[in-house]
């Protein structure tokens, strides 16, 4: 790698789609964990002293808690901050393959800084590759048993629709981030992409999913819900397309968080502001189908951008309907603690726009303990079919098992989620 080093790094990468951002070095930071207090009040006072600069911002999914009467007591395999917040001691962009230095608050030298970004890592993926590093998962019967008991309570009328994931874990794994990262943005091609290494921690996030974007008094969010395979052979493909626009399951998926984000953005939005500008349409990425909606908004100018987060997070489509007790059902069935994973990564600019991601097809790795892990899952609903919920959360891990496959040279291997 090049010569420079920080101790925290953030990527937003579009793969083509639109403009990146890289966040290199810290120059002002607020860190919260789990249990600390006053959250959104020091969140808000960070973001309103940086006027005039980028803060970037990470979000996880245990901050639920901070905003209704809930708890996170599930395991953590990697522990994490609750809440990062920071402004950069260097923010580079570059689009079409031309380089700008937006701010330079710490006098860093600019090419070398571009060569931080741009230096990948020295080894060779083939190299690394091991027969025996496959994670493992929760059985299958475990898996099964659960859909049906959530089943249950969609059926009994309790909730409409729940986010159930399982969580892959591996330890004593040697493993380059960046190496890593490169190697699942080849694998997906995911416009909301991510790289962030926090001290020792590491998000490798590759997220085809927009969270909340502001451009100044509008705001909108694009949940995506319903999932295809994609296939080499161009007739298969378009036919597993066709079917996920037509699937009465898929649709009523998306239709259902759809009107949950509704209902979120009413909360801030201007009278009769609120609109579905896209329902239910279908996207292709480089190895999924995706089926997504969007709704906009218009805010009042002056609203504070935690009113935004305090609002809509979690977004409905890592949650489920009702948001709420899909939430408590989720602490109560899934045997990991979240952490970053269905949190949000993004950013504010100066003028008070903001981008954000979902938090999905990601791997968070601890360099210090040599730990890994992702998740996957999707959405339950009345007319879920707990073997294909099954193999659609393998298939929604896949890129990132890939990725780790490729470029590790593991000890041992275990699942969080085995006894």
């Amino acid at each position: 790698m090049h010569e420079l080093k920080f101790d925290l790094a953030l990527f937003l990468q579009s793969r083509g789609r639109g403009r990146d951002l890289y966040a290199l070095g810290a120059q002002d930071v607020l860190c919260i964990y789990p249990g600390e207090t006053d959250v959104w009040q020091r969140m808000q006072s960070f973001i309103d002293t940086q006027k005039g600069k980028h803060v970037f911002f990470l979000l996880s999914y245990e901050l639920k808690d901070y905003i209704e009467k809930l708890q996170s007591n599930n395991t953590v395999f990697i522990p994490c901050p609750l809440v990062l917040l920071f402004s950069a001691s260097i923010v580079l962009e570059c689009e079409d393959n031309q380089w700008t230095c937006l701010e330079n608050q710490g006098n860093l030298d600019i090419e070398s800084s571009m060569g931080y970004v741009t230096d990948q890592a020295p080894c060779s993926s083939k190299e690394f590759q091991r027969k025996n590093s496959s994670p493992k998962c929760l059985s299958k019967e475990s898996y099964l048993t659960s859909l049906h008991q959530i089943k249950a309570h969609i059926q009994a009328g309790d909730i409409y629709e729940m986010n159930f994931c399982q969580e892959f874990t591996l330890e004593e794994v040697n493993l380059d981030p960046r190496q890593t990262y490169s190697e699942l943005l080849d694998l997906t091609n995911a416009p909301y992409s991510c790289f962030l290494k926090f001290k020792n921690l590491h998000l490798l996030c590759a997220s085809p999913e927009s969270y909340l974007e502001k451009k100044r008094t509008t705001l909108q969010s694009s949940p995506i819900k319903g999932t295809r395979k994609r296939h080499i052979d161009p007739v298969l493909d378009a036919q597993a397309k066709t079917e996920l626009k037509a699937d009465p399951k898929e649709r009523a998926e998306n239709i259902m968080i759809c009107d949950l984000v509704r209902n979120d953005l009413s909360r801030i939005a201007l009278k009769n502001s609120v609109q579905v500008k896209e329902l239910c349409e279908v996207y292709s990425f480089d190895t999924v189908h995706q089926m997504i909606s969007t709704i906009s908004c218009e805010i009042p100018a002056t609203l504070p951008i935690t009113d935004l987060f305090q609002a809509t997070f979690p977004m409905g489509s890592m949650t489920g309907a009702p948001k709420v007790r899909a939430m408590e059902l989720i602490e109560e069935y899934e045997n990991f603690r979240r952490g970053w994973f269905s949190g949000s990564v993004g950013f504010i600019s100066p003028n008070g726009d903001m981008k954000s991601n979902v938090i999905i097809r990601s791997i968070l790795y601890d360099s210090l303990t040599k730990k890994a892990s992702l998740a996957a899952g999707g959405a339950i609903t009345a007319l879920s079919d707990p073997e294909d919920e099954y193999e659609e959360s393998l298939l929604k891990a896949e890129a990132m098992k890939n990725a780790l496959l490729s470029t590790i040279t593991p000890v041992k291997t275990r699942s969080s989620q085995e006894d």
